[in-house]
């Protein structure tokens, strides 16, 4: 499944031929894009919430036509400082999007934390679970356990309404290591086949600004762990930080971070802009053919 290839500037990049998920095969020849689809009122800022569904459809088909490989539909913001959600206040915002997106022919990942609602999706036949809590809340490891798809798996320091009040001290990358060789055990030991899963390190979740930049700089470490990486730097409020740049204004940095993220091995980006972002891969594949 995994090959080790050199590169004289990044170290040993490993190569992994696919994620497996509940009815695709995903290749991972390739950086994969996948494509963000927010299901909440501050993704679409004044239009009332009877109208969020068909909004986040809308833009679903947009991102799907744009070059996205897969789609991330989310209910509940995870936005430092955001307001958590019950299960079936999620359920409510996401249910009537995947019932149209289970339609194409397309992978459909779903952000989600509760148990309840992964299982709800599951059997909707939704390919993927993406946990920012890394199946640590109750009943959700048995959930994904019970089924074939695939899973992402986060690092998160702390919980999203309290994590950029206390973010992690020290150096990032040693937390993060250790964080995901614990949840790989816990995956290992329930059964889960590694070809299910990608891991994510989690930029901005509980993380300062130069702690999210040694994340990146580091990024080739992940590769130890032996599983795909995917990488969600868009429109993050460290690319602001270092820009000066409003979120909406953030479109070239985030792309730029997600071409440093492949370049260091992410087999996954998480993004928002989508046609930029597959525009900017074809010129970074161009160039890695010659």
């Amino acid at each position: 499944m995994i090959q080790a290839n050199k590169d004289t500037n990044l170290g040993l990049r490993p190569h992994f031929d696919f994620w497996q998920t509940s009815r695709f095969e995903l290749s991972l020849q390739r950086p994969l894009v996948m494509g963000i689809v927010n299901v909440t009122p501050d993704s679409f800022s004044g239009h009332p919430t009877p109208k969020l569904a068909a909004m986040a459809i809308e833009e679903a088909m947009r991102l799907r036509q744009s070059g996205a490989d897969m789609l991330d539909v989310g209910g509940e913001s995870t936005r430092p400082g955001a307001t958590a959600l019950t299960a079936d206040q999620e359920w409510a915002r996401i249910e009537p999007v995947l019932g149209e997106l289970m339609n194409w022919h397309v992978p459909i990942s779903v952000d989600t934390y509760h148990a309840e609602n992964m299982r709800r999706a599951l059997d909707m036949g939704v390919d993927i679970i993406n946990d920012v809590w890394a199946l640590r809340q109750a009943d959700a490891l048995s959930v994904v356990a019970a089924y074939k798809c695939g899973i992402c798996m986060m690092h998160m320091h702390g919980e999203p309404q309290t994590m950029q009040i206390s973010p992690m001290q020290g150096e990032a990358m040693p937390s993060v290591l250790d964080f995901f060789t614990k949840q790989l055990h816990r995956t290992d030991a329930a059964g889960i086949d590694r070809q299910r899963i990608v891991i994510d390190p989690g930029v901005g979740f509980g993380k300062t600004v130069e702690q999210n930049f040694q994340l990146l700089a580091q990024q080739a470490q992940l590769h130890s762990l032996q599983a795909p990486v995917l990488v969600g730097w868009s429109r993050k409020s460290s690319l602001g930080a270092v820009t000066g740049l409003d979120v909406h204004q953030r479109l070239i940095p985030s792309v730029t971070a997600a071409i440093l993220a492949v370049e260091r091995g992410a087999a996954v980006v998480r993004v928002h802009d989508v046609a930029e972002t597959v525009s900017a891969l074809a010129v970074w594949s161009a160039a890695k053919r010659l």
